[in-house]
Protein backbone atom coordinates (compact mmCIF):
# COMPACT_ATOMS: atom_id res chain seq x y z
CA UNK A 1 0.00 0.00 0.00
CA UNK A 2 1.32 3.41 -0.96
CA UNK A 3 2.11 5.72 1.95
CA UNK A 4 1.29 9.38 1.39
CA UNK A 5 3.16 12.33 2.78
CA UNK A 6 1.05 14.98 4.53
CA UNK A 7 -1.16 16.83 2.03
CA UNK A 8 0.08 14.68 -0.88
CA UNK A 9 -3.40 13.38 -1.67
CA UNK A 10 -4.76 16.92 -1.76
CA UNK A 11 -2.12 17.98 -4.23
CA UNK A 12 -2.69 14.90 -6.37
CA UNK A 13 -6.40 15.63 -6.70
CA UNK A 14 -7.35 16.38 -10.28
CA UNK A 15 -9.14 19.70 -10.65
CA UNK A 16 -10.64 21.42 -13.64
CA UNK A 17 -8.95 24.55 -15.06
CA UNK A 18 -11.82 26.63 -13.65
CA UNK A 19 -11.35 25.17 -10.15
CA UNK A 20 -7.62 25.83 -10.40
CA UNK A 21 -8.37 29.39 -11.51
CA UNK A 22 -10.69 29.99 -8.55
CA UNK A 23 -8.24 28.57 -6.02
CA UNK A 24 -5.33 30.57 -7.42
CA UNK A 25 -7.36 33.79 -7.34
CA UNK A 26 -8.29 33.09 -3.72
CA UNK A 27 -4.62 32.63 -2.85
CA UNK A 28 -3.79 35.86 -4.66
CA UNK A 29 -6.46 37.72 -2.73
CA UNK A 30 -5.23 36.52 0.67
CA UNK A 31 -1.56 37.25 -0.10
CA UNK A 32 -2.53 40.59 -1.64
CA UNK A 33 -4.38 41.54 1.55
CA UNK A 34 -1.35 40.65 3.68
CA UNK A 35 1.09 42.64 1.52
CA UNK A 36 -1.26 45.64 1.49
CA UNK A 37 -1.32 45.68 5.28
CA UNK A 38 2.49 45.37 5.39
CA UNK A 39 2.91 48.24 2.90
CA UNK A 40 0.55 50.48 4.90
CA UNK A 41 2.31 49.65 8.17
CA UNK A 42 5.77 50.40 6.72
CA UNK A 43 4.56 53.62 5.05
CA UNK A 44 3.26 54.86 8.41
CA UNK A 45 6.30 53.84 10.43
CA UNK A 46 9.79 55.30 10.96
CA UNK A 47 10.92 53.16 7.99
CA UNK A 48 8.93 55.18 5.44
CA UNK A 49 12.00 57.02 4.06
CA UNK A 50 13.83 53.71 3.57
CA UNK A 51 10.70 52.32 1.85
CA UNK A 52 10.46 55.26 -0.56
CA UNK A 53 14.19 55.30 -1.26
CA UNK A 54 14.20 51.57 -2.02
CA UNK A 55 11.41 51.68 -4.60
CA UNK A 56 12.82 54.83 -6.22
CA UNK A 57 16.27 53.28 -6.69
CA UNK A 58 17.41 53.62 -10.31
CA UNK A 59 18.14 50.41 -12.25
CA UNK A 60 19.99 50.90 -15.53
CA UNK A 61 20.72 48.67 -18.51
CA UNK A 62 23.53 49.81 -20.80
CA UNK A 63 24.68 48.44 -24.15
CA UNK A 64 27.29 50.74 -25.67
CA UNK A 65 25.72 54.20 -25.91
CA UNK A 66 22.20 52.82 -25.54
CA UNK A 67 20.74 53.13 -22.05
CA UNK A 68 17.47 52.11 -20.43
CA UNK A 69 17.05 53.68 -17.00
CA UNK A 70 14.02 53.49 -14.70
CA UNK A 71 13.26 53.32 -10.99
CA UNK A 72 12.52 49.98 -9.33
CA UNK A 73 8.90 51.14 -8.96
CA UNK A 74 8.75 51.76 -12.72
CA UNK A 75 10.28 48.36 -13.53
CA UNK A 76 7.67 46.68 -11.34
CA UNK A 77 4.75 48.55 -12.93
CA UNK A 78 5.98 48.31 -16.53
CA UNK A 79 8.00 45.09 -16.40
CA UNK A 80 6.66 42.62 -13.86
CA UNK A 81 3.09 43.78 -14.44
CA UNK A 82 3.47 42.92 -18.13
CA UNK A 83 3.55 39.27 -16.98
CA UNK A 84 0.40 39.89 -14.94
CA UNK A 85 -1.30 41.36 -18.01
CA UNK A 86 -0.09 38.37 -20.02
CA UNK A 87 -1.97 36.20 -17.52
CA UNK A 88 -5.02 38.46 -17.88
CA UNK A 89 -4.80 38.03 -21.66
CA UNK A 90 -4.66 34.24 -21.36
CA UNK A 91 -7.69 34.26 -19.04
CA UNK A 92 -9.65 36.51 -21.41
CA UNK A 93 -8.77 34.29 -24.37
CA UNK A 94 -9.76 31.11 -22.50
CA UNK A 95 -13.10 32.56 -21.43
CA UNK A 96 -13.87 33.69 -24.99
CA UNK A 97 -12.88 30.38 -26.60
CA UNK A 98 -14.14 27.75 -24.16
CA UNK A 99 -15.36 29.54 -21.03
CA UNK A 100 -18.51 31.37 -20.02
CA UNK A 101 -17.99 34.04 -22.68
CA UNK A 102 -18.01 31.44 -25.49
CA UNK A 103 -21.78 30.99 -25.21
CA UNK A 104 -23.47 34.30 -26.00
CA UNK A 105 -26.71 33.25 -24.24
CA UNK A 106 -24.79 32.69 -21.00
CA UNK A 107 -22.32 35.52 -21.55
CA UNK A 108 -24.79 38.29 -22.33
CA UNK A 109 -25.63 39.05 -18.67
CA UNK A 110 -22.03 39.40 -17.34
CA UNK A 111 -21.05 41.32 -20.50
CA UNK A 112 -23.87 43.83 -20.11
CA UNK A 113 -23.38 44.04 -16.33
CA UNK A 114 -19.63 44.63 -16.78
CA UNK A 115 -20.26 47.42 -19.30
CA UNK A 116 -22.73 49.07 -16.94
CA UNK A 117 -20.22 48.63 -14.11
CA UNK A 118 -17.56 50.44 -16.12
CA UNK A 119 -19.56 53.27 -17.70
CA UNK A 120 -21.48 54.51 -14.65
CA UNK A 121 -18.44 54.79 -12.29
CA UNK A 122 -16.56 56.71 -15.00
CA UNK A 123 -19.52 59.10 -15.43
CA UNK A 124 -19.85 59.67 -11.67
CA UNK A 125 -16.12 60.39 -11.32
CA UNK A 126 -16.14 62.70 -14.36
CA UNK A 127 -19.11 64.65 -13.01
CA UNK A 128 -17.47 65.21 -9.60
CA UNK A 129 -14.09 66.15 -11.11
CA UNK A 130 -15.33 68.11 -14.12
CA UNK A 131 -13.01 71.03 -14.87
CA UNK A 132 -10.43 70.04 -12.22
CA UNK A 133 -6.88 68.74 -12.66
CA UNK A 134 -8.08 65.35 -11.45
CA UNK A 135 -10.51 64.87 -14.34
CA UNK A 136 -8.15 62.53 -16.20
CA UNK A 137 -8.62 59.85 -13.53
CA UNK A 138 -12.05 58.77 -14.79
CA UNK A 139 -10.69 55.29 -15.56
CA UNK A 140 -9.73 54.59 -11.92
CA UNK A 141 -13.14 53.46 -10.58
CA UNK A 142 -13.91 51.36 -13.68
CA UNK A 143 -11.86 48.35 -12.59
CA UNK A 144 -12.70 45.30 -10.45
CA UNK A 145 -10.00 43.34 -8.64
CA UNK A 146 -10.90 39.76 -9.54
CA UNK A 147 -8.61 38.21 -6.90
CA UNK A 148 -10.13 40.08 -3.95
CA UNK A 149 -13.70 39.73 -5.22
CA UNK A 150 -13.45 35.96 -5.74
CA UNK A 151 -11.74 35.55 -2.35
CA UNK A 152 -14.81 37.04 -0.65
CA UNK A 153 -17.15 34.72 -2.56
CA UNK A 154 -15.05 31.66 -1.70
CA UNK A 155 -15.22 32.61 1.99
CA UNK A 156 -19.02 32.40 1.69
CA UNK A 157 -18.79 28.75 0.60
CA UNK A 158 -22.11 27.10 -0.25
CA UNK A 159 -24.09 30.22 0.60
CA UNK A 160 -23.68 31.28 -3.03
CA UNK A 161 -24.35 29.12 -6.07
CA UNK A 162 -21.50 28.02 -8.36
CA UNK A 163 -23.28 29.86 -11.19
CA UNK A 164 -22.95 33.12 -9.23
CA UNK A 165 -19.20 32.59 -8.88
CA UNK A 166 -19.01 31.95 -12.62
CA UNK A 167 -21.02 35.13 -13.23
CA UNK A 168 -18.51 37.17 -11.18
CA UNK A 169 -15.53 35.60 -12.97
CA UNK A 170 -16.99 36.33 -16.41
CA UNK A 171 -17.91 39.87 -15.34
CA UNK A 172 -14.40 40.52 -14.00
CA UNK A 173 -12.81 39.14 -17.19
CA UNK A 174 -14.88 41.54 -19.33
CA UNK A 175 -13.98 44.28 -16.85
CA UNK A 176 -10.27 43.47 -17.30
CA UNK A 177 -10.67 43.64 -21.07
CA UNK A 178 -12.29 47.06 -20.71
CA UNK A 179 -9.52 48.27 -18.39
CA UNK A 180 -6.82 47.10 -20.80
CA UNK A 181 -8.57 48.93 -23.66
CA UNK A 182 -8.84 52.13 -21.60
CA UNK A 183 -5.13 51.98 -20.70
CA UNK A 184 -4.14 51.45 -24.34
CA UNK A 185 -6.41 54.13 -25.81
CA UNK A 186 -6.59 56.89 -23.21
CA UNK A 187 -3.52 56.75 -20.98
CA UNK A 188 -0.83 57.23 -23.58
CA UNK A 189 0.63 60.76 -23.72
CA UNK A 190 2.85 60.67 -26.80
CA UNK A 191 3.31 57.94 -29.39
CA UNK A 192 6.60 57.26 -31.17
CA UNK A 193 5.53 55.65 -34.41
CA UNK A 194 8.71 53.73 -35.32
CA UNK A 195 8.89 51.69 -32.06
CA UNK A 196 5.11 51.17 -32.25
CA UNK A 197 5.47 49.88 -35.81
CA UNK A 198 8.26 47.52 -34.73
CA UNK A 199 6.09 46.28 -31.85
CA UNK A 200 3.38 45.57 -34.43
CA UNK A 201 5.89 43.65 -36.55
CA UNK A 202 6.81 41.52 -33.53
CA UNK A 203 3.12 40.79 -32.92
CA UNK A 204 2.67 39.73 -36.56
CA UNK A 205 5.71 37.43 -36.25
CA UNK A 206 4.12 35.76 -33.21
CA UNK A 207 0.84 35.32 -35.11
CA UNK A 208 2.82 33.70 -37.95
CA UNK A 209 4.40 31.33 -35.41
CA UNK A 210 0.88 30.41 -34.33
CA UNK A 211 -0.36 29.85 -37.89
CA UNK A 212 2.63 27.60 -38.67
CA UNK A 213 1.76 25.45 -35.66
CA UNK A 214 4.79 26.28 -33.55
CA UNK A 215 3.98 25.09 -30.01
CA UNK A 216 7.39 25.65 -28.39
CA UNK A 217 7.25 28.52 -25.88
CA UNK A 218 10.80 29.87 -26.41
CA UNK A 219 10.22 31.55 -29.83
CA UNK A 220 7.15 33.37 -28.47
CA UNK A 221 9.08 34.42 -25.37
CA UNK A 222 12.01 35.88 -27.33
CA UNK A 223 9.83 37.81 -29.79
CA UNK A 224 7.49 38.83 -26.95
CA UNK A 225 10.37 40.44 -25.03
CA UNK A 226 11.26 42.48 -28.11
CA UNK A 227 7.61 43.48 -28.52
CA UNK A 228 7.51 44.59 -24.87
CA UNK A 229 10.66 46.69 -25.34
CA UNK A 230 9.38 48.38 -28.51
CA UNK A 231 6.03 49.03 -26.81
CA UNK A 232 7.88 50.60 -23.87
CA UNK A 233 9.80 52.88 -26.23
CA UNK A 234 6.67 53.79 -28.23
CA UNK A 235 4.90 55.52 -25.36
CA UNK A 236 1.98 53.05 -25.33
CA UNK A 237 1.96 51.37 -21.94
CA UNK A 238 4.27 48.37 -22.12
CA UNK A 239 1.90 46.05 -20.26
CA UNK A 240 -0.34 46.03 -23.36
CA UNK A 241 2.39 43.90 -24.94
CA UNK A 242 1.57 41.22 -22.39
CA UNK A 243 -2.07 41.07 -23.51
CA UNK A 244 -1.13 41.02 -27.20
CA UNK A 245 1.42 38.27 -26.61
CA UNK A 246 -1.26 36.18 -24.88
CA UNK A 247 -3.53 36.54 -27.90
CA UNK A 248 -0.85 35.00 -30.13
CA UNK A 249 -0.20 31.89 -28.01
CA UNK A 250 -1.71 28.74 -29.62
CA UNK A 251 -4.93 27.53 -27.99
CA UNK A 252 -5.35 24.34 -30.02
CA UNK A 253 -3.57 21.04 -29.34
CA UNK A 254 -1.28 19.42 -31.88
CA UNK A 255 -3.19 16.15 -31.70
CA UNK A 256 -6.88 15.44 -31.08
CA UNK A 257 -7.93 13.94 -27.71
CA UNK A 258 -9.16 10.73 -29.38
CA UNK A 259 -5.78 10.29 -31.08
CA UNK A 260 -4.10 10.85 -27.73
CA UNK A 261 -6.21 8.12 -26.12
CA UNK A 262 -5.48 5.54 -28.81
CA UNK A 263 -1.79 6.39 -29.10
CA UNK A 264 -1.21 6.39 -25.33
CA UNK A 265 -3.08 3.10 -24.87
CA UNK A 266 -0.85 1.48 -27.53
CA UNK A 267 2.26 2.84 -25.87
CA UNK A 268 1.16 1.55 -22.46
CA UNK A 269 0.46 -1.89 -23.92
CA UNK A 270 3.94 -1.88 -25.44
CA UNK A 271 5.40 -0.74 -22.09
CA UNK A 272 3.72 -3.67 -20.29
CA UNK A 273 5.20 -6.19 -22.75
CA UNK A 274 8.62 -5.77 -21.19
CA UNK A 275 9.29 -7.89 -18.08
CA UNK A 276 9.88 -6.12 -14.78
CA UNK A 277 13.50 -6.46 -13.69
CA UNK A 278 14.22 -7.97 -10.29
CA UNK A 279 15.85 -4.72 -9.14
CA UNK A 280 12.77 -2.74 -10.35
CA UNK A 281 14.77 -0.88 -12.98
CA UNK A 282 13.22 -0.08 -16.34
CA UNK A 283 14.25 -1.39 -19.70
CA UNK A 284 15.79 1.24 -21.99
CA UNK A 285 12.88 0.80 -24.39
CA UNK A 286 10.47 1.49 -21.52
CA UNK A 287 12.26 4.76 -20.77
CA UNK A 288 11.86 5.72 -24.43
CA UNK A 289 8.16 4.86 -24.29
CA UNK A 290 7.68 7.05 -21.21
CA UNK A 291 9.35 9.99 -23.00
CA UNK A 292 7.05 9.36 -25.96
CA UNK A 293 4.04 9.44 -23.63
CA UNK A 294 5.29 12.69 -22.11
CA UNK A 295 5.62 14.26 -25.58
CA UNK A 296 2.12 13.02 -26.42
CA UNK A 297 0.72 14.65 -23.26
CA UNK A 298 2.39 17.93 -24.24
CA UNK A 299 0.95 17.60 -27.75
CA UNK A 300 -2.64 17.08 -26.55
CA UNK A 301 -2.43 20.07 -24.19
CA UNK A 302 -2.16 23.64 -25.49
CA UNK A 303 0.65 26.16 -24.90
CA UNK A 304 -1.87 28.72 -23.61
CA UNK A 305 -3.28 26.25 -21.04
CA UNK A 306 0.20 25.19 -19.91
CA UNK A 307 1.35 28.79 -19.54
CA UNK A 308 -1.76 29.81 -17.64
CA UNK A 309 -1.27 26.87 -15.27
CA UNK A 310 2.47 27.43 -14.81
CA UNK A 311 2.26 31.20 -14.33
CA UNK A 312 -0.56 31.27 -11.78
CA UNK A 313 1.72 30.53 -8.84
CA UNK A 314 4.50 33.07 -9.59
CA UNK A 315 1.95 35.74 -10.53
CA UNK A 316 -0.19 35.06 -7.44
CA UNK A 317 2.61 34.73 -4.91
CA UNK A 318 5.34 36.98 -6.32
CA UNK A 319 4.30 39.57 -8.92
CA UNK A 320 0.98 40.80 -7.50
CA UNK A 321 2.27 40.92 -3.88
CA UNK A 322 5.36 42.87 -5.02
CA UNK A 323 3.08 45.29 -6.91
CA UNK A 324 0.96 45.75 -3.78
CA UNK A 325 4.03 46.31 -1.61
CA UNK A 326 5.36 48.93 -4.04
CA UNK A 327 2.08 50.76 -4.63
CA UNK A 328 -0.16 50.39 -1.57
CA UNK A 329 2.21 52.08 0.87
CA UNK A 330 0.67 55.49 1.47
CA UNK A 331 1.51 57.63 4.49
CA UNK A 332 -1.79 58.62 6.08
CA UNK A 333 -2.19 61.69 8.23
CA UNK A 334 -5.15 60.51 10.28
CA UNK A 335 -5.76 64.06 11.43
CA UNK A 336 -6.52 65.16 7.88
CA UNK A 337 -8.01 61.93 6.54
CA UNK A 338 -11.50 63.43 6.71
CA UNK A 339 -10.58 66.31 4.43
CA UNK A 340 -8.67 63.99 2.07
CA UNK A 341 -11.73 61.78 1.60
CA UNK A 342 -13.75 64.87 0.63
CA UNK A 343 -11.27 65.87 -2.11
CA UNK A 344 -12.86 65.53 -5.59
CA UNK A 345 -10.52 62.71 -6.67
CA UNK A 346 -11.03 60.64 -3.50
CA UNK A 347 -14.77 61.29 -3.49
CA UNK A 348 -15.07 60.48 -7.20
CA UNK A 349 -13.20 57.20 -6.77
CA UNK A 350 -15.23 56.14 -3.72
CA UNK A 351 -18.62 57.03 -5.15
CA UNK A 352 -17.63 55.52 -8.49
CA UNK A 353 -16.53 52.19 -6.97
CA UNK A 354 -19.33 51.93 -4.41
CA UNK A 355 -22.38 53.61 -5.93
CA UNK A 356 -21.38 53.44 -9.61
CA UNK A 357 -20.40 49.77 -9.58
CA UNK A 358 -23.51 48.67 -7.69
CA UNK A 359 -25.97 50.63 -9.83
CA UNK A 360 -24.06 49.81 -13.01
CA UNK A 361 -23.80 46.05 -12.44
CA UNK A 362 -27.00 45.29 -10.52
CA UNK A 363 -29.05 47.91 -12.37
CA UNK A 364 -28.01 46.66 -15.78
CA UNK A 365 -28.62 43.05 -14.73
CA UNK A 366 -32.12 43.94 -13.44
CA UNK A 367 -33.04 45.78 -16.66
CA UNK A 368 -31.64 42.95 -18.83
CA UNK A 369 -33.69 40.31 -16.98
CA UNK A 370 -36.87 42.41 -17.03
CA UNK A 371 -36.51 42.91 -20.79
CA UNK A 372 -35.92 39.15 -21.21
CA UNK A 373 -32.53 39.85 -22.79
CA UNK A 374 -30.80 37.61 -20.24
CA UNK A 375 -31.59 35.47 -17.21
CA UNK A 376 -30.09 35.40 -13.74
CA UNK A 377 -27.36 32.84 -12.94
CA UNK A 378 -28.87 29.45 -12.07
CA UNK A 379 -29.77 29.10 -8.40
CA UNK A 380 -29.28 32.79 -7.62
CA UNK A 381 -31.53 35.75 -6.89
CA UNK A 382 -31.46 39.44 -7.78
CA UNK A 383 -30.54 40.12 -4.17
CA UNK A 384 -27.43 37.97 -4.55
CA UNK A 385 -26.50 39.74 -7.79
CA UNK A 386 -26.79 42.98 -5.80
CA UNK A 387 -24.27 41.60 -3.30
CA UNK A 388 -21.92 40.55 -6.10
CA UNK A 389 -22.25 44.06 -7.54
CA UNK A 390 -20.82 45.38 -4.28
CA UNK A 391 -17.86 43.01 -4.63
CA UNK A 392 -17.35 44.57 -8.06
CA UNK A 393 -16.50 47.76 -6.18
CA UNK A 394 -13.24 46.21 -4.94
CA UNK A 395 -10.98 48.02 -7.38
CA UNK A 396 -7.55 47.70 -5.78
CA UNK A 397 -4.87 46.30 -8.17
CA UNK A 398 -6.11 47.63 -11.50
CA UNK A 399 -7.46 50.87 -9.98
CA UNK A 400 -4.09 51.66 -8.36
CA UNK A 401 -2.40 50.83 -11.66
CA UNK A 402 -4.65 53.26 -13.57
CA UNK A 403 -4.19 55.95 -10.89
CA UNK A 404 -0.41 55.88 -11.42
CA UNK A 405 -0.97 56.29 -15.17
CA UNK A 406 -3.59 59.04 -14.85
CA UNK A 407 -1.59 61.24 -12.47
CA UNK A 408 2.02 60.77 -13.54
CA UNK A 409 4.35 62.88 -11.35
CA UNK A 410 1.37 64.28 -9.40
CA UNK A 411 1.87 62.74 -5.96
CA UNK A 412 -0.98 64.61 -4.18
CA UNK A 413 -3.58 63.32 -6.67
CA UNK A 414 -2.11 59.80 -6.62
CA UNK A 415 -2.37 59.90 -2.82
CA UNK A 416 -6.01 61.05 -2.95
CA UNK A 417 -6.85 58.35 -5.49
CA UNK A 418 -5.21 55.61 -3.42
CA UNK A 419 -7.03 56.72 -0.26
CA UNK A 420 -10.30 56.56 -2.19
CA UNK A 421 -9.43 53.13 -3.64
CA UNK A 422 -8.51 51.64 -0.26
CA UNK A 423 -11.59 53.05 1.51
CA UNK A 424 -14.00 52.03 -1.27
CA UNK A 425 -12.48 48.55 -1.67
CA UNK A 426 -12.63 47.90 2.08
CA UNK A 427 -16.24 49.07 2.34
CA UNK A 428 -17.35 47.22 -0.80
CA UNK A 429 -15.75 43.96 0.30
CA UNK A 430 -17.15 44.07 3.83
CA UNK A 431 -20.64 45.19 2.81
CA UNK A 432 -20.79 42.67 -0.05
CA UNK A 433 -19.78 39.85 2.31
CA UNK A 434 -22.32 40.89 4.97
CA UNK A 435 -25.09 41.22 2.39
CA UNK A 436 -24.44 37.83 0.80
CA UNK A 437 -23.98 36.06 4.14
CA UNK A 438 -26.80 37.49 6.24
CA UNK A 439 -29.34 39.01 3.86
CA UNK A 440 -29.21 37.54 0.35
CA UNK A 441 -28.77 34.00 1.69
CA UNK A 442 -32.34 34.18 3.03
CA UNK A 443 -33.84 34.67 -0.45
Amino acid sequence: MKLYAPWEKAFQRISTPFEHFIHSQTTTGLVLMLMTVIALVIANSPFVDLYNHFFHTKIDFNVGEWKLSHTLHHWINDGLMAIFFFMVGLEIKREILIGELSNIKVAILPILAAIGGMVLPALIFSYINMGTEGASGWGIPMATDIAFAISVLVLLGKRVSPALVTFLVALAIVDDLGAVSVIALFYTDTINMLPLFLAGVMFVVMIIFNRFGIHAILPYFIVGVFMWFFMLESGVHATIAGVLAAMSIPSRPKIAPISFTNHTRNLLDEYDNYPIATDHTMHEKQKAILLNIKDTIDAVSTPSARLEHDLHLPVSLVIIPIFALANAGISIDFGSIGSTILEPVSLGVMLGLVIGKVLGIAGTAWVATKLKIASLPKGSSMSQVFGVAFLGGIGFTMSIFVADLAYVNNDPLIFQAKVGILCASLFSGLFGYIWLRYIASKD
